[in-house]
C-alpha cells in the first residue's frame, strides 16, 4: 500500500509542476504552437531516460524509480494534452503547426529519452 501512496504523492507534485512550467513557457513565448506542452514532454522524457539509465547502469533502486518515473513523470508529462492540441491546431486550419507539433513532440521526446539514458550511462 505504501508504494501506491508514494506514487500518488509524487503524481500530486508532477501535475502542478506541469501546469506551472507549461504556463511559464507559453506566457514567455506565446503563439499558437503549444511550446509549454512540448517543454514538459521533452523534459519529462529526458528525466525518465536518466532514471532508467540510473537503474540499468548504476543499480538505482526500483522503488524510487517507480515513485519518480511512474508517479512524478507520469503526472508531469501529458500525451492527452499533446493529442488535443494537435487536433485543435488541425481543426483551426493550422495543419503545418499540427504536423510540426507531432514531429517535434514525438521525435524530440524519443531523442530526449535516449539522451537521458546515454547521460546516465556516462556517470
Amino acid at each position: 500500500m505504501g508504494l501506491y501512496v508514494g506514487v500518488a504523492l509524487a503524481g500530486a507534485l508532477g501535475a502542478p509542476a506541469r501546469y506551472l512550467l507549461d504556463g511559464l513557457v507559453q506566457a514567455r513565448f506565446g503563439g499558437q504552437f503549444p511550446r509549454g506542452t512540448l517543454a514538459v514532454n521533452l523534459l519529462g522524457s529526458l528525466w525518465l531516460g536518466v532514471l532508467t539509465g540510473l537503474v540499468l547502469y548504476h543499480g538505482f533502486p526500483d522503488t524510487p524509480r517507480v515513485l519518480l518515473g511512474t508517479g512524478f513523470c507520469g503526472a508531469f508529462t501529458t500525451f492527452s494534452t499533446f493529442g488535443f492540441e494537435t487536433v485543435r491546431l488541425a481543426e483551426t486550419g493550422q495543419r503545418r503547426l499540427s504536423g510540426a507539433n507531432v514531429a517535434t513532440s514525438v521525435g524530440g521526446s524519443i531523442v530526449a529519452a535516449a539522451l537521458g539514458l546515454a547521460l546516465a550511462g556516462t556517470w
